[in-house]
């Protein structure tokens, strides 16, 4: 009677822990990848800040008459796709991911030409308006750069977890995927040519 007990036991423990061990892993895949997403809304919300800082600064130069409006006209265009390229979080994919990123980078290319441009035009320098949004947006950049960087550190304690073994097994099971991180622009290695010829 008592030799068939023992062997249920063992079952009965083995089953629990397999339980506990599959529940363990999968909460704590749930909190890591939402860790992930909420840092790529942080990440979306710094260059939205960017983007309504660069609404008003692009009011405060059309006031210069004689500024450059090709200039200008580039930077809402930029501006326009930019604010139009979004990615849902449940769904960041290398490509998604990338077209977000190229529109952020024309965006940004612009918006340096603008900056440029600017250093010919004496009043708009000493603008008191446009000095304070320059300013906020050296900070907006190095925001967006923290951002990019947690959301990159929550990406990469989620794929780790996901990713080792034994974790890697149930990861297939409960459709937990491999999440993609915030790349440096291609070419950003290369450090830019600087002309100070006007």
């Amino acid at each position: 009677m008592k030799k068939w007990l023992i062997p249920v036991i063992a079952l009965v423990v083995i089953a629990f822990g397999l339980y506990r061990w599959a529940v363990g892993f999968n909460n704590n895949a749930v909190r890591y990848q939402e860790d992930a997403k909420t840092a790529w809304a942080n990440v979306e919300s710094s260059y939205q800040r960017r983007n309504d800082l660069i609404g008003n600064l692009v009011k405060t130069v059309q006031g210069a008459a004689d500024f450059e409006r090709n200039t200008l006209k580039e930077v809402i265009d930029a501006r326009a796709k930019a604010t139009s390229t979004t990615i849902d979080a449940n769904n960041l994919t290398p490509e998604k991911l990338a077209q977000f990123q190229q529109a952020q980078t024309g965006l940004s290319s612009a918006l340096s030409r603008l900056l440029v441009t600017v250093e010919r035009y004496p009043e708009l320098k000493a603008n008191q308006n446009f000095l304070e949004l320059q300013s906020q947006l050296e900070g907006t950049e190095n925001r967006i750069n923290v951002t990019r960087d947690r959301f990159n550190e929550a990406v990469n304690k989620y794929n780790q977890h996901i990713k080792t073994f034994p974790n890697k097994i149930l990861a297939g099971w409960f459709n937990f995927e491999e999440m993609v991180r915030y790349q440096a622009d291609p070419g950003s290695e290369k450090a830019p040519d600087v002309d100070f010829d006007f």
